[in-house]
């Protein structure tokens, strides 16, 4: 019987889901699990905790203008830091993009969830409309048309809220988020704790 995904939250806004996610396929098929990649709107969980992005917040701006490059480059990844006008990205349509591939080539959208990172955190785009979120699937086989529909189906946008609000039902306030087995683990930083308590089985 094949053991359940490992089940990672993300928001498209998140520096540190983007880092997350350039190592987490390939940190579970180590341990021969597969990884349900779940897009979830932070937003709605900094309205309960009060937080606020990141980068907005005096003092861990500074910070984190070394902590993410010098991160990145232990990880051996691209990272550049967006527009300050374009942060935070406004995830909505991406999300929603996400899903909705999802239904039917999973394989697929995660290829597009890695492009939308790539291309907000690498390649410094303007991803928060749909049409450019189009423009980064088309490359990808995607028909812009159809995604653009999908983007406005009232049922794509309401399973992103339901997503949401299960993710905050279970205690998810942050990005990336991750859940081994119902044991949850928050942030980039804890993807070693993830291994190891693979590796392990728990402690």
């Amino acid at each position: 019987m094949a053991e359940p995904p490992i089940e990672f939250y993300f928001d498209f806004s998140s520096p540190y889901a983007y880092l997350a996610s350039t190592r987490i396929d390939q940190l579970a098929a180590r341990h021969g699990r597969k990884v349900a990649w779940r897009p979830m709107m932070l937003g709605a969980a900094f309205k309960l905790t009060g937080a606020r992005p990141l980068l907005h917040i005096p003092l861990k701006d500074v910070y984190l203008a070394r902590d993410l490059p010098r991160m990145a480059r232990l990880l051996g990844v691209p990272y550049r830091a967006p527009e300050p006008s374009r942060f935070p990205l406004r995830a909505l349509a991406a999300s929603r993009a996400y899903l909705w591939l999802e239904a039917t080539d999973p394989a697929l959208a995660k290829r597009l969830a890695q492009a939308v990172f790539h291309g907000y955190w690498v390649d410094g785009l303007d991803l928060g409309e749909a049409a450019a979120v189009a423009e980064v699937a088309a490359p990808l086989g995607v028909a812009p048309a159809a995604l653009l529909a999908a983007i406005e189906d009232p049922a794509i946008k309401q399973q992103l809220k339901d997503q949401t609000e299960t993710a905050i039902q279970r205690g998810v306030f942050g990005a990336p988020f991750i859940f081994v087995d119902g044991e949850p683990f928050w942030g980039a930083d804890r993807l070693e704790q993830v291994e190891l308590w693979l590796a392990r089985g728990g402690w």
